[in-house]
């Protein structure tokens, strides 16, 4: 019948047969397209479905001291993970996995459970490859395993406020880990695999794009000097039943930080029982009133404005002084009722300094105490890093000038305490401070004269060798410079001085033959023996400055003379 009707309308059927041959032809053509000419887009098509590319996980940076001590290091570690759909045809193994991941079972079903729908979750982080693969070798469905990294600090709590640490994804979260997270982080590279519709790896192809491990980095830390502060300052606090403390102690020639140290501290390989007040890089994020320890400066502010020289006498009799309301009074009051520039500072005089700074003016003791850089940014760049406050004023009242000048009003961090100091120590050359060891020598700024500074060196020597002196801050076998420091803690949250609170200070330097090392000592409420800082903080400065000079081969300048050779009498009488 079909036939017929081909035959009443012959170019129907003609078209037809035409439309089918055109189709035929059209596919004969893909298939020999697809199959010889443009081959790659099938194996595109393919390759979509089964070739990955999976990270190569790349190693943080070290850290070293600047001798080349290992501070934080990456070391790998296995990491499980497990394919939510997977398991759950596996429920009888899971008992057995629980068990060897240490965790409960019923929590460990109940976890499974909830993510019975997704292709990727976390079983566990950060095992030791050993373990990882002795999970891995029991073949459950669906447990995986990623190659990473995790950091280790070799020093412990010693190092652990400065170093930091980092995350479970091997960032930095604190310290110099994340300060220089930039330079420390590597690049992951790539690997292309095959995989089958299950995520099953099939065969591992090539290395599309090496890994890229972060740069190292060396400190200007010496982790000699880092354990002997560590170590003299978490004493102190033993003994002086105190709060918290800070130990920095700096090179003045190149501005390196040498040791920086805060108690109390942690361990960063195990931060389970660690409280965030233990993360405090105390040295740079907690501010203070200095205290004495800033008279040096108001002195060297009055030298250098050609007003006052050492012989110059200040009467200071009755040992206080009344400015309105304000009463400035002196603690100690046997040095006599006239006082020297020297005499001042041995006894920490507030009268006799707040006599000089009402002649010569707050402002100038201002100017001195920004050039050196209290108040200021210290250019670190670590993370929380308080900047302090040096308060200024138009017009300086009676009341503001004295108490700048012995040293409340402002606030200032160790760091910044310590860098003052270098100037004094350093012929009134300030250097860059720095945490990453130098390489290059360092450019100074003449911040005082030179011969202020001197004159200032020997007057700070007499602080703590004369009679009257600061004699817990001696150093044996050589001389060195410093001064004492007690500050009232401020309130939190209210105006005023909280009672029976006080940090005890200490800041010097030496040896005197030759300055290098400065060293500001912190000690935060203390609550035994005492609090003034001649007490509590000079001991600790001490200690740690006679290690210090010993490590580093400084030579004695203080040794005592070597008594005559007696003579010996020779046959003929003569003498050799």
């Amino acid at each position: 019948m079909m036939w017929l009707e081909g035959a009443r309308y012959p170019w129907r059927f003609r078209l037809v047969l035409a439309l089918l041959a055109l189709m035929v032809g059209a596919i004969a053509w893909r298939i020999l397209d697809l199959q010889v000419i443009d081959r790659a887009f099938l194996k595109e098509q393919g390759d979509a479905r089964s070739v990955r590319h999976v990270p190569i996980p790349a190693h943080r940076g070290l850290i070293t001291d600047r001798n080349g001590e290992p501070l934080a290091v990456s070391t790998p570690v296995t990491t499980l993970w497990a394919n939510g759909k997977e398991l759950q045809g596996a429920r009888a193994r899971w008992s057995e996995l629980a068990s060897v991941l240490g965790q409960d079972p019923k929590t460990f079903a109940q976890r499974l459970e909830q993510n019975a729908g997704r292709e990727f979750m976390y079983l566990v982080r950060g095992l030791t490859p050993e373990r990882g693969q002795s999970i891995l070798d029991l073949k459950i469905p669906g447990v995986y395993g990623l190659e990473e990294f995790r950091r280790f600090y070799p020093a412990g709590e010693v190092t652990a406020q400065l170093v930091g640490f980092t995350d479970v994804d091997d960032r930095g979260r604190e310290g110099i880990e994340l300060s220089f997270d930039n330079w420390l982080a590597g690049v992951p590279g790539k690997r292309q695999v095959l995989k089958d519709r299950r995520g099953r790896l099939i065969k591992d192809v090539q290395v599309v794009e090496n890994a890229k491990p972060g740069k190292a980095l060396a400190l200007s830390i010496d982790l000699r000097l880092q354990y002997l502060a560590n170590r003299e300052l978490r004493n102190a606090l033993v003994e002086n039943g105190a709060k918290a403390g800070s130990l920095v102690i700096m090179d003045v020639k190149t501005g390196e930080v040498l040791a920086m140290a805060n108690q109390p501290s942690y361990n960063p390989n195990n931060r389970r029982n660690m409280q965030p007040a233990m993360m405090r890089n105390r040295a740079m994020i907690d501010v203070f009133e200095p205290g004495s320890t800033v008279k040096p400066l108001s002195m060297v502010a009055a030298l250098q404005s050609g007003r006052w020289k050492p012989s110059d006498n200040v009467e200071v009799h009755p040992g206080r002084l009344q400015i309105g309301r304000y009463t400035i009074r002196d603690v100690s009051t046997g040095g006599g009722p006239v006082l020297d520039l020297t005499g001042i500072l041995i006894n920490s005089s507030n009268v006799g300094m707040s006599k000089i700074a009402f002649d010569i003016g707050g402002e100038a003791i201002y100017n001195l105490m920004q050039q050196v850089g209290l108040g200021q940014d210290t250019g670190l760049g670590f993370p929380g890093e308080r900047v302090g406050n040096l308060p200024n004023h138009r017009k300086w009242p009676k009341a503001e000038t004295a108490t700048l000048s012995y040293g409340y009003g402002l606030s200032v961090t160790a760091v910044q305490l310590v860098h003052a100091y270098s100037a004094l120590a350093n012929n009134g050359r300030l250097v860059p401070l720095t945490l990453v060891r130098a390489d290059r020598e360092a450019v100074a700024t003449q911040v005082i004269p030179e011969s202020v500074a001197k004159t200032m060196q020997g007057m700070l020597q007499q602080v703590i060798e004369a009679p009257r002196g600061a004699h817990r801050a001696l150093v044996p076998g050589y001389h060195v410079a410093g001064k004492s420091g007690t500050a009232r803690k401020a309130s939190v949250g209210t105006k005023g001085y909280t009672a029976n609170a006080y940090r005890s200070l200490f800041a010097g330097f030496g040896p005197m033959s030759n300055p290098r090392f400065a060293v500001v000592v912190v000690i935060d409420e203390p609550s035994k023996a005492g609090y003034f800082g001649g007490l509590v903080s000079a001991p600790v400065f001490s200690k740690v400055m006679s290690g210090t000079l010993r490590l580093m081969n400084v030579p004695p300048d203080n040794l005592p003379a070597e008594p005559p050779q007696p003579t010996v009498a020779t046959n003929n009488g003569g003498q050799r």
